[in-house]
C-alpha cells in the first residue's frame, strides 16, 4: 500500500508538469525551426524575448496593449452583459424568439469585416464606432449561447422554487444561476478568443493606437520578430486572465455539484 501510495503522488506531480514540458517542448520545437530556416522569416525565441524585453523596457508594449485590453474590456462587458439579458429573455419567451430568430442568423453570418468597415463610414474614425464594431460581432454569439441555457432550464426545480416561496433574487441565485453557469461560461471563454482578434482588425482600420495598429506597421517593415513578440505578450494577458478570473469563478460556480 505504501508503494501504491507513493506512485499515485509521483503520478499526481507528473500530471502537474505536464503542461510545463508541453510548453518547454513547443519552445524546443521552435527554436529547432528556427535555425534551420532563414531568422528573418521565423526568428528564435531568444531574438523574440529580446525584442519582447526591449519593447517592454521603452513602454510602447504596456501603452498599446493597455489600449487594446481598454477596449476589449469595455466591449466585452457590453457585449456580455446585453446578450445575457436578451439571451435569457428570447428563451424563456418563444414568440419573441421566433419573431428574432431570422435575425440572429443574419448578424451571425455577416463578416466581422463588414460590420466595421460601416460603423467607421457611419460614425467616423472614433472610439465609440471601433467599441460598437466589436459589440455587435460578439452579441450574437453571446444571445445563441445564453438563450440555449435559458431553454434549458429546469422547469421543475423553478415550479419547486415557486412553492417554496423563493424571492426572484434567491431564485435567481441558487436555481437559475448554477443551471445558466455552464453556457455563460462558455460563452465568456469563446467571447475572449473572438473578441481580441476582432479588436486587431477595428485598429488595424481605424486606429492610431494598439497592438491592431502596431501589428500592421511591423508588417510593413517585415518585422516577424516584433509581431511574434507582440503576439505572445497579449496570449499571456489572456492566459493569465483566464488562470486567475476565469477558472476560480468556474470553480467556485461548481461547488454545489460536488
Amino acid at each position: 500500500m505504501p508503494a501504491l501510495f507513493g506512485f499515485s503522488k509521483r503520478l499526481t506531480a507528473l500530471q502537474k508538469l505536464l503542461p510545463i514540458l508541453s510548453l518547454l517542448a513547443l519552445i524546443a520545437i521552435w527554436e529547432g525551426v528556427a535555425v534551420s530556416v532563414n531568422s528573418h522569416v521565423l526568428p528564435t525565441p531568444y531574438s523574440v524575448a529580446l525584442v519582447m524585453w526591449q519593447a517592454i523596457g521603452s513602454g510602447q508594449l504596456p501603452y498599446h496593449l493597455g489600449m487594446t485590453l481598454l477596449r476589449l474590456a469595455a466591449s466585452f462587458t457590453i457585449a456580455m452583459l446585453m446578450g445575457s439579458a436578451i439571451g435569457i429573455v428570447l428563451g424563456r419567451n418563444k414568440r419573441l424568439n421566433a419573431f428574432f430568430d431570422n435575425w440572429l442568423v443574419i448578424f451571425l453570418n455577416v463578416p466581422a469585416l463588414v460590420t466595421i468597415i460601416l460603423c467607421y463610414v457611419w460614425l467616423g474614425l472614433v472610439e465609440s464606432a471601433a467599441i460598437l464594431a466589436v459589440v455587435i460581432n460578439k452579441l450574437p454569439n453571446v444571445i445563441v449561447t445564453v438563450r440555449e441555457g435559458a431553454r434549458a432550464l429546469d422547469q421543475d426545480l423553478l415550479d419547486m422554487a415557486r412553492c417554496y416561496g423563493f424571492s426572484k433574487r434567491k431564485m435567481l441565485r441558487h436555481v437559475i444561476w448554477p443551471q445558466l453557469h455552464p453556457f455563460v461560461m462558455a460563452a465568456t471563454r469563446s467571447g475572449l478568443a473572438i473578441i481580441w482578434k476582432i479588436i486587431l482588425v477595428v485598429e488595424l482600420l481605424g486606429r492610431s493606437n494598439g497592438m491592431g495598429y502596431q501589428l500592421h506597421l511591423f508588417f510593413q517593415l517585415f518585422d516577424v520578430a516584433s509581431i511574434l513578440a507582440y503576439t505572445i505578450a497579449f496570449v499571456a494577458v489572456i492566459q493569465v486572465i483566464e488562470i486567475l478570473i476565469l477558472k476560480p469563478l468556474d470553480n467556485s460556480a461548481h461547488r454545489w455539484r460536488r
